[in-house]
């Protein structure tokens, strides 16, 4: 045997072995990608862009044809031909499914880049709205335990929704706003009980959490209770809906409209299945049923169409908060929350550069500082729904200012880059600044006690940063003189004009109208609209976009507004003898806002009483001589509106 045939031999013996190491080696990799869900698409559904079946009987010459068809997407939208993007942006993602980079480039392309070239916020609302439900809807259920989806996520809620940098974030927290009041209903309403916050933490949670007892199956839920299924022939004989995202919304839109003042104006302009709607809501036939049907159906809504998980919401309810789900922000919580959640189990030294923890940790203790800033909403959603804009005011929540302290010693043992040996820590740094603004809120708010208590945890914080060689100095400061120095270096920011206008108006209701100080009163008052003009004049720009508000624009132009419904939203959240008081001494203008919402709160109940010898609604609470003016003035508000809105849209076409 030569040299040559014994170096064949042993070459092909070689190769023999390694094809059996690769077969060996192949299955293994093969059933751990099959675990991990780690795979390539292998086949298209009915509904799937033809570039995917096409993709797949390429091969293995799918990478060159993918490349091909991400230059093509980037064309179509560089030309404006956004759709076909978007369906080539589909096709991609569906044939690669497990490469988390490319839902967020396409996420972030919609919600981004293409939305900020359309004409109106309608438009733009969609393509946000699309970003936002490629990466919940399709991502992240590809890929569950991946924390960069989860990240981008909470990104795009807390700084494309709740952020104020988009021309028409005004009507993207509207919309969000009124999307979520559909799902779940409107949270539990103010009260004197809520103002502790354990007592509210309970309180939404015992609100929420019939919808994570309820019934996975329909099936389930009527045998639990026999009469869903009579309330379900007669929704679908009289009003042709079934259990949904429609149920919900009319549902909601019924009860609503049964106790507004609107409800005149808007049954008028609607159909049949809307008054048959509101008697299937009265029907006292199904007092029980509704509760228990509505709780499956937002169960299954959550899960089938949110992709979210009702036993984890409570849980975070009960961890960050009283969270109100039609804030932006308590979803950047949950989606930022819920990716470190499941990233952590697969988290090693050897792949800690895959994981960015701190980042997106950062990303929830901003979201919590922003439900500080503007975490209680008051927000009519007949109103929006009528054309008045303006009817939406998030004003700050006092619960979360507790959140921030101690939800913060965890998310530092989980930062590499904020230990006690470092001179600057940005979580240290954040927290110094958000102790800053509530310093300043309290004291607007006429409760100096609490900012003074405020203004100590802040100078004897022990991990304060030490690369402020001015710090000892601003510290020193009497409380009022470090106010006035934070206010003036932050007036044009709009969370800061917020807390400002409004801090100083309930100090006006409750140091001044409460205690009967009306000098006190008046001083706030005059600070208020000061402040309120200052802000509108320097900061605010013309929207084209959103016609009837400003690009800066976190509260509503005319001053008389705000006032009118902080004054409200204290009247409707204070004990009857403290409204009693309230209502006494203020002026008419006032009056006028607060009037529909003490009616709808007490006047049954002291209507009832008159009989025992109580005092009459109308004694205690006159109608103001203007309040049939004021209604009319707000529906043309409304209508004007409207109108512009219709006429830039003709405009633009």
């Amino acid at each position: 045997m030569t040299s040559t045939t014994r170096t064949r031999l042993a070459a092909g013996l070689l190769a023999l072995v390694l094809f059996a190491l690769a077969g060996v080696t192949s299955i293994a990799v093969n059933a751990s990608a099959s675990r991990s869900k780690l795979v390539w698409t292998d086949s298209a559904s009915d509904n799937d862009p033809p570039q995917v079946a096409l993709g797949i009987a390429m091969g293995a010459f799918r990478g060159l044809f993918v490349n091909v068809l991400w230059i093509r997407a980037n064309n179509l939208k560089e030309a404006g031909k956004y759709y076909e993007a978007r369906d080539l942006s589909s096709a991609i993602t569906k044939l690669q499914p497990r490469f988390p980079r490319v839902w967020v480039f396409h996420a972030w392309n919609m919600a981004y880049n293409i939305s900020v070239t359309t004409q109106t916020r309608q438009e733009r609302w969609n393509w946000v709205n699309q970003g936002i439900q490629l990466l919940r809807d399709e991502g992240i259920p590809a890929n569950p335990n991946d924390l960069l989806l989860h990240r981008e996520l909470a990104w795009i809620f807390l700084h494309k929704v709740q952020g104020y940098t988009d021309d028409a974030n005004g009507y993207y927290k509207r919309r969000f706003a009124e999307e979520w009041t559909w799902v779940l209903g409107p949270p539990p309403p103010p009260s004197p009980e809520l103002k502790d916050r354990d007592a509210a933490v309970e309180r939404f949670a015992d609100w929420f959490q019939p919808i994570t007892l309820a019934p996975d199956s329909l099936q389930d839920a009527v045998k639990a209770n026999p009469l869903i299924a009579t309330l379900l022939d007669d929704l679908h004989a009289r009003v042709g809906t079934a259990p949904g995202p429609d149920l919900l919304r009319r549902y909601e839109f019924a009860r609503e409209l049964i106790t507004s003042t609107l409800r005149f104006q808007i049954e008028e302009r609607s159909g049949p299945k809307t008054s048959a709607m509101m008697e299937l809501v009265n029907d006292p036939r199904f007092a029980d049923a509704w509760p228990a049907l509505l709780a499956h159906v937002r169960k299954r809504v959550l899960i089938d169409l949110y992709h979210m998980e009702p036993d984890r919401m409570l849980r975070y309810m009960r961890y960050y908060g009283p969270l109100d789900w039609r804030h932006a922000a308590s979803h950047a919580i949950y989606w930022a929350s819920r990716g470190v959640e499941q990233a952590l189990p697969y988290f090693t030294e050897e792949n800690r550069k895959n994981f960015d923890f701190i980042n997106t940790d950062r990303m929830t203790i901003q979201a919590v500082q922003e439900l500080a800033r503007s975490g209680e909403i008051y927000f009519s959603v007949l109103d929006f729904l009528a054309g008045n804009d303006a009817f939406y005011l998030a004003m700050p929540n006092v619960h979360f200012v507790r959140t921030y302290g101690e939800i913060l010693q965890s998310l530092v043992e989980r930062s590499w880059a904020d230990t006690d040996q470092r001179v600057y820590s940005f979580y240290s740094a954040g927290y110094e600044n958000f102790l800053k603004d509530q310093v300043r809120y309290y004291y607007r708010r006429g409760q100096k006690d609490i900012a003074e208590k405020l203004y100590s945890d802040l100078r004897n914080y022990p991990h304060q940063n030490m690369n402020d060689p001015e710090r000892p100095f601003i510290m020193s400061r009497p409380l009022a003189d470090f106010v006035d120095r934070e206010i003036a270096e932050q007036e044009k920011v709009p969370q800061v004009a917020v807390s400002e206008t409004v801090g100083a108006l309930q100090g006006a209701y409750t140091s001044g109208l409460l205690a009967g100080n009306m000098d006190e009163f008046r001083a706030q008052i005059e600070y208020a609209k000061q402040f309120h003009r200052y802000y509108m004049e320097a900061q605010t720009r013309d929207n084209p976009l959103d016609i009837g508000t400003s690009r800066m624009e976190m509260m509503d132009k005319d001053f008389g507004v705000v006032a009118g419904v902080v004054f409200a939203q204290l009247c409707s959240i204070v004990p009857r003898l403290q409204a009693e008081a309230l209502y006494s001494r203020a002026p008419d203008d006032l009056r006028v806002y607060a009037y529909d919402l003490l009616a709808q709160r007490f006047k049954i109940e002291m209507t009832e009483q008159v009989a025992k010898g109580g005092q009459a609604f109308d004694l205690v609470f006159p109608e103001p001589p203007l309040v049939v003016e004021h209604r009319a003035k707000m529906e043309d508000k409304a209508a004007r509106l409207r109108d512009m809105q219709e006429k830039i849209r003709q405009e633009l076409k």
